[in-house]
């Protein structure tokens, strides 16, 4: 039993612990950026290809904006929602014994 106790290991995650990690913080903070800007822009032109497919009836090309928006607006809220996410499954994960 002594021997099963001493064999356990534990993990604390931290930023600073290995040298770099300030920088790979930032590092993913400017790739998350970049991310919502591709899903803006993605966003802006789905929403620009919806509106003119819808005007000039044309179906084919108002589903692929409708698309484009749907897709754009869902990759936002995994790039905001990410962390949370993460951590969700990180702490519940812990909690396993």
């Amino acid at each position: 039993m002594v021997v099963l106790h001493l064999a356990d290991v534990t993990l604390n995650p931290s930023v600073n612990a290995l040298p770099g990690g300030g920088t790979l913080q930032e590092l993913t903070n400017g790739l998350g950026a970049w991310a919502l800007v591709a899903s803006l822009a993605g966003l802006v032109i789905g929403a620009a290809a919806w509106a003119l497919g819808v005007h000039s009836q044309n179906y084919q090309q108002s589903m692929i904006g409708r698309r484009a928006v749907l897709v754009s607006g869902l990759a936002a809220l995994l790039v905001g929602a990410a962390p949370t996410i993460i951590n969700f499954f990180f702490h519940a994960g812990t909690g396993l014994h």
